[in-house]
């Protein structure tokens, strides 16, 4: 079935030729519903269809009422243009700081209490083309609305559109090319928002929806009574200061020294488990309690004086009940005092021998679900680029290893008898790959059955590193790994300060280079937090030392992804690729996948195609082809980005 017409018959004369003034003005108004069938397809399908049967209507209306346009004889074309841009802007998203356009609201009129309204339902042919819009942009469905209900050439299309805002009409009509559903649907009933059903709403929802609109007007009487009573609120004088949940019996224990919970030493040696809840009470001002109330007060309502920091994801409020003392002593110029409270680690830090009103740090660290290793050690001090620990009391023996220097030994690092250790540089630079990154210092705890390292990222908890397949991380050992991790740490302040709690390098492939340059090896690096979400991951080049400036020299990030389950136990596998130039002078693309990959393909600047999950391909500096491959169980993926 051909197109309807452009402009309806009786729209297209002149209004001269038309039987007087009146009539020139109801021109548009007698074909309203051709009208509010254009602004129901270009509505968005995700509203709903009640809400975009009122919409459509609404805009109508509103086009209508803005008059018929300054040339009389295009009175119709005018209308339409209103409508269409209207439609627009309903799908248009509320921004922050944008001032809202009133078409993105609910429709004020029509309104209709207790019954909700749709169009008939017709076909699957109907069906399939209304899933297909949901799936376009508005412009997209405006352009196929005016091609297929209007019979408007594409050059005429491209001229309405610019008219109406679209910034790229081009675009939108190469999009509403895959839109393949006969233009003759368009005039289906399905999509008539003046020929409808009736069908009640939900009355037990409406029952709810009531009930719940008093209990809030209820809740705000109470809440402005209470505002409005002298005092507190309460009938009462107000509190020193304490917030008002003070007053509750457990607040008030958790602020008080005695009930600290104290571990007595030696239980983690019968104990089922090994975390932070074993830890022993230490520290030579346990029995301080002005020191501890002090830091109990500063958790439960810090001052302007308190500087307070938490790692992503951690609540930093007050504790619930009395938490566990870890730690209460004089850790270099400062007084520390550490809690946990089973959920977080909190660390309260003030100057040494000095008024606490002068000043006083509060950290906060999420440590739910510590194994031993991840409760191996505490940062208790950072100061002038240096670190003192608190381990745990099954660490036996405590080192240093410089992860730049793979073959060097780890050098003994001393302890005081309540396990803080001496102070340790802090590792790399701040800055990612920098060419300061001269050292990466890491510790080292033996607990008698393995060594493990762990490395400061700015937070309370050290972090775990790990080497080997995300099914099976292991701890880093032998030569092999540590090189591999010489050319990481640089790396690590891309994964700074977001709450990690481990990070995992695994080596996932080998490729011989171009031009008989060596092999390279593929590593894909993965933060995971202790919240769960956030982790990183980085696909990483590591091109033979001598072609890259060294053993020291940090790999190439050829790939970056956050919240990703690549390179995890949820999804072990990764595709990423770089653009290498030989010493010859020539380009080339090279990529690499796990060993789940059957076969790689590049599209885009340079095309090509490679069996297995290795892939070299010549290039030209600046190409930057799209990744993809086929998987051994036949499904296609994408490369980490």
């Amino acid at each position: 079935m051909p197109p309807l017409r452009a402009v309806p018959p009786s729209a297209g004369r002149p209004y001269a030729e038309q039987a007087g003034g009146e009539r020139a003005e109801a021109v548009p108004a007698e074909h309203y519903a051709r009208l509010a069938r254009i602004a129901y397809l270009v509505l968005a399908p995700s509203l709903g269809r009640n809400r975009r049967v009122l919409s459509a209507h609404w805009l109508t209306q509103r086009a209508l009422d803005a008059g018929q346009g300054p040339d009389p004889g295009q009175a119709y074309a005018y209308v339409r243009l209103r409508v269409l841009r209207l439609a627009l802007e309903a799908g248009l998203p509320l921004l922050r700081f944008a001032r809202p356009r009133r078409a993105q609201f609910p429709p004020l009129v029509p309104q209709v209490w207790g019954l909700r309204l749709f169009p008939h339902s017709c076909g699957a042919d109907e069906l399939a083309l209304e899933q297909a819009l949901a799936e376009v942009s508005a412009p997209c469905r405006a352009a196929h609305v005016l091609r297929g209900l209007e019979g408007l050439d594409d050059a005429e299309v491209c001229r309405v559109l610019d008219a109406v805002g679209v910034g790229d009409p081009r675009a939108s009509l190469l999009e509403a090319d895959g839109l393949t559903a006969p233009h003759a649907l368009l005039s289906s009933p399905e999509f008539d928002p003046c020929s409808l059903q009736v069908r009640p709403a939900d009355p037990a929802r409406r029952r709810r929806r009531g009930r719940t609109l008093l209990a809030g007007a209820g809740a705000l009487l109470v809440c402005g009574t209470l505002l409005l009573m002298p005092g507190d609120g309460l009938g009462g004088p107000s509190a020193a200061s304490a917030p008002l949940y003070a007053r509750h019996r457990t607040a008030q224990q958790a602020l008080d020294p005695a009930t600290l919970r104290r571990v007595p030493d030696g239980l983690w040696r019968t104990s089922a488990r090994r975390d932070f809840s074993v830890w022993p009470t230490r520290g030579d001002r346990t029995g301080d309690t002005g020191l501890l109330r002090r830091a109990l007060a500063a958790w439960a309502r810090p001052g302007p004086a308190v500087v307070s920091s938490a790692t992503p994801g951690t609540p930093d409020g007050p504790p619930m009940g009395p938490p566990q003392l870890l730690y209460a002593g004089e850790v270099g110029p400062a007084s520390v005092v550490l809690f946990h409270d089973g959920l977080r680690v909190v660390r309260y830090a003030e100057p040494r021998n000095a008024d606490p009103s002068r000043g006083a740090a509060l950290d906060f660290a999420r440590v739910d679900g510590a194994d031993a290793v991840a409760a191996g050690a505490l940062v208790a001090q950072r100061r002038d680029g240096r670190i003192r620990y608190l381990t745990a009391p099954w660490v036996r023996e405590v080192g240093v290893r410089d992860l730049l220097a793979p073959r060097g030994p780890a050098r003994p690092l001393s302890r005081d008898r309540h396990g803080v250790t001496d102070p340790l540089t802090g590792p790399g630079t701040e800055s990612e790959g920098g060419a300061g990154c001269r050292s990466w210092q890491a510790l080292e705890l033996r607990d008698g059955s393995a060594a493990r390292l762990m490395t400061d990222l700015g937070e309370l908890t050290p972090v775990r590193l790990t080497s080997g397949a995300p099914s099976a991380p292991h701890d880093v050992s032998g030569r092999a790994e540590r090189e591999s991790w010489a050319r990481t740490a640089c790396l690590l302040p891309a994964v700074r300060s977001n709450g990690v709690r481990s990070v995992n390098s695994w080596p996932y492939a080998k490729q011989r280079l171009p031009e008989g340059a060596g092999e390279a090896l593929w590593f894909c690096t993965r933060a995971d937090t202790w919240r769960g979400t956030g982790s990183r991951v980085l696909a990483q080049f590591q091109a033979p030392p001598e072609l890259s400036g060294g053993a020291r020299a940090p790999g190439a990030v050829a790939a970056r992804s956050e919240d990703s389950p690549d390179c995890g136990v949820r999804r072990p596998r990764v595709l990423a690729g770089v653009l290498w130039k030989s010493d010859g002078g020539r380009w080339y693309v090279l990529a690499a996948g796990s060993r789940q990959f059957a076969s790689l393909t590049a599209s885009g600047g340079v095309r090509g195609r490679a069996d297995g999950r290795l892939l070299t391909l010549p290039a030209a500096e600046g190409d930057r082809p799209r990744l993809a491959g086929l998987l051994t169980d036949g499904s296609r993926a994408g490369s980490l980005h």
